[in-house]
């Protein structure tokens, strides 16, 4: 028998302080992610712009993680309110796509909503993937927020 394999997802929800516009550039352009995600990301650069310039539709990141290091495009742009990529670098994972979601809220502040889905490369490996990558990213979404707020 031939076991079929699955798709994962997860998602992290926080809020800020910040405005949108603030947490939007913060992601968005790869090159600020050492300014907030350190020690988790070692290193981050862009590795080609975007459309817009410089984290738009095209752009690819690259965040190191010691001893990883991840390409990221970005396919979805939607200015200070979404922003959508893709991982380009291989992995034990495949159809990575991950949405960052920037939801204003009444009073000042935004709500942020980041979600991930993948596909288990082997099967049987996704649920050990899905609880590894939701820790990883609940932590990025905290020091997004911690560093925007401040």
């Amino acid at each position: 028998m031939v076991q079929r394999q699955r798709t994962f997802a997860f998602e992290i929800t926080a809020s800020s302080s910040a405005s949108a516009t603030r947490l939007f550039a913060m992601v968005s352009d790869g090159s600020r992610w050492v300014e907030w995600a350190r020690p988790v990301i070692s290193d981050a650069y862009l590795e080609r712009e975007g459309d817009p310039a410089p984290g738009g539709v095209g752009a690819v990141r690259v965040l190191v993680r010691k001893p990883l290091v991840l390409r990221e495009e970005t396919v979805e742009f939607e200015q200070d309110r979404r922003h959508v990529y893709r991982l380009r670098s291989s992995s034990p994972v495949k159809d990575y796509q991950g949405e960052i979601r920037f939801i204003p809220r009444d009073g000042g502040g935004t709500d942020l909503v980041w979600r991930c889905s993948f596909v288990e490369r082997v099967p049987g490996t996704g649920p050990v993937f899905r609880a590894g990558l939701r820790t990883l990213v609940q932590d990025l979404a905290k020091r997004l927020v911690q560093a925007a707020d401040h």
